[in-house]
């Protein structure tokens, strides 16, 4: 576990504290791959990555990853291929593809978004994961190439914000050993329904901790020659958790 903040007081006896005496404005992140293991993260390219991406979503049958993004399903290809080239372009959010390292296949899809750095904080999202992706290594790699990158880059603060029924999306954020930091009423609406935010983060201090903990969990010897995790991450991770959403008096008024 971290240590804990230094809280400082200024003249008049107030606290005011941890002093930022170190902290820099980091750079925006660059439209660049990011090479793991296990999969690649490359700048979405609507002609290249459309078609693999729109056949591998298509293999969720019931459109379910859909569910909580403001946008899908997409039946039509030309319609998919339209979204992503308009999302291609963006500056906020900046688009990644996950191409599966081995076959190089397109695989799924997340994104860098309310990208701050004169706060030094970065948010991850629009986390669309086909079948082929879900509950693999390399979907958790792909989170942890971008939280590398951030971090690296100098932020202070990684954000996950999800809709807060979504129990698949609140679970994966504290598995990566993000904290839950509380929920922001009626925040927006989509798709004809209001949406309540889950909001859990890491900070650079936190950071200390995690890199390792993913390290080690990534790492070739924590699977067994059937390809089961040795150690689960959500073990390693835990030891930083400040606050699961399960501790929110409201939790277990959710459906």
């Amino acid at each position: 576990m971290q240590e804990p903040y230094q809280w400082q007081n200024n003249d008049q006896g107030y606290s005011v504290g941890l002093p930022l005496t170190h902290a820099k404005r980091p750079d925006h992140p660059r439209r660049q791959a990011l090479e793991g293991q296990y999969c690649t993260l490359q700048p979405l390219d609507a002609r290249k990555h459309a078609r693999q991406l729109h056949d591998a979503n298509k293999l969720d049958a019931d459109g379910s990853i859909w569910t909580y993004l403001p946008y899908g399903p997409f039946a039509k290809l030309t319609d998919y291929q339209s979204w992503l080239s308009d999302s291609a372009t963006s500056i906020d959010p900046i688009f990644f593809t996950i191409l599966e390292r081995e076959t190089g296949e397109a695989v799924g899809l997340l994104s860098y978004l309310r990208v701050n750095p004169a706060a030094g904080s970065i948010e991850v999202g629009h986390i669309c994961l086909s079948p082929k992706a879900q509950r693999t290594r390399l979907a958790t790699e792909a989170l942890f190439l971008l939280m590398s990158n951030a971090f690296a880059l100098g932020y202070r603060r990684f954000e996950w914000k999800c809709d807060a029924l979504n129990r698949g999306s609140r679970a994966a954020a504290e598995r990566l050993g993000l904290s839950f930091e509380g929920v922001f009423r009626q925040a927006t609406h989509y798709k004809g329904r209001n949406r309540d935010t889950a909001w859990f983060a890491a900070t650079d201090q936190d950071w200390a901790t995690l890199k390792p903990a993913f390290e080690h969990w990534l790492a070739q010897d924590n699977f067994d020659e059937a390809g089961h995790q040795i150690s689960s991450l959500s073990k390693l991770t835990a030891p930083v958790l400040h606050l699961r959403f399960s501790d929110w008096p409201l939790a277990s008024k959710l459906p």
